[in-house]
């Protein structure tokens, strides 16, 4: 052992190249592995290994010194969180309107990567090497419902697999303005940078070569005079995706201060209300889990300004 490293030491379980054949054993994922290769901290058959694509046998030993993840520069606060689910591998939260989740310039606390760090201290192995919680997907400052977050390296990289391949089950509840037509659908083109401002995304003119591919599923679920209450399943996960597709079709989220265009009949509701964000839920998270492969399927419940809100334009 050399100074704070944890030795793993075992068998390789099956013959394959070499980074592969110690993710499959280990917690680790084969991008980190191949960086313990490169910084000299990987011993095969008592011999320092080189090359992460070298070939090795079925019960080959291997020694690994891992050094302890470093400490991330993000202050651990400690912020209440909804928990939904937990284990040693990840955890899923219900994110509060209002809070962000990754600390960047005007939001150095607060976020949920500062509640996360105090929450699950001493029990992150360390993404990619750094004490810190895997995020692998955002939800929006203003937008609230369920996020789900790795504790280590292999469950980072086992979930972010899954949203790459867009196997997650992502559902969000949304009020729009007005009544989308028709009540179901699907919303799709490539969503980029605004050619009038740069700072809103929007979906692109047919045949652009630039953004990325975005699909949307909706389900007006209730109708209201001036609004509705529409489910949105996600193919993809593009920022904005369905605050963009909904302004897309002429159906902006009510409160949304982006995107939105609050009907003239409605904005005293707001205002009454104080609502001032976008009205946007993620409300349903599914996926396989990243360590075990169980199927895991996630609810989380409007919250209470949604349902307020929602009362009052029904009345």
């Amino acid at each position: 052992m050399v100074g704070d490293d944890t030795i793993l030491e075992g068998r390789t379980e099956t013959s394959d190249r070499l980074d592969k054949a110690l993710a499959q054993g280990t917690d680790l994922s084969r991008e980190r592995i191949k960086t313990l290769i490169a910084q000299g901290h990987v011993e095969i058959a008592g011999k320092l290994a080189t090359s992460p694509s070298a070939k090795v046998e079925a019960g080959t030993p291997y020694r690994i010194a891992l050094p302890a993840p470093e400490p991330l520069e993000t202050e651990a606060q400690a912020i209440p969180l909804d928990i939904v689910f937990e284990d040693a591998d990840l955890i899923v939260v219900n994110k509060p309107a209002g809070m962000v989740v990754h600390p960047a310039a005007g939001n150095r606390d607060g976020t949920l990567v500062n509640a996360l760090l105090h929450h699950c201290r001493g029990q992150l192995s360390g993404i990619n090497g750094v004490e810190r919680p895997g995020i692998v997907h955002r939800i929006d400052k203003d937008t609230s419902g369920l996020l789900v977050v790795a504790k280590s390296d292999a469950a980072h990289e086992g979930l972010a697999r899954q949203f790459a391949d867009h196997s997650i089950i992502r559902r969000y509840q949304a009020i729009c303005a007005g009544h989308p037509n028709p009540r179901d659908g699907m919303i799709g083109g490539r969503i980029g940078r605004s050619d009038k401002d740069r700072k809103k995304m929007a979906v692109l003119p047919p045949g652009a070569k630039r953004g990325k591919h975005a699909v949307t599923h909706y389900r007006t679920d209730r109708t209201f005079a001036h609004a509705a209450l529409i489910e949105c399943r996600l193919e993809t996960g593009r920022t904005h995706q369905v605050r963009v597709h909904c302004q897309s079709i002429g159906n902006p989220l009510l409160g949304d201060p982006v995107y939105g265009r609050t009907p003239k009949a409605l904005k005293p509701v707001l205002e009454h209300l104080g609502f001032a964000r976008q009205a946007l839920h993620a409300t349903r998270l599914g996926f396989s889990h990243p360590i075990s492969g169980e199927s895991l399927d996630f609810r989380a419940e409007m919250p209470s300004d949604m349902r307020e809100l929602i009362d009052e334009i029904a009345r």
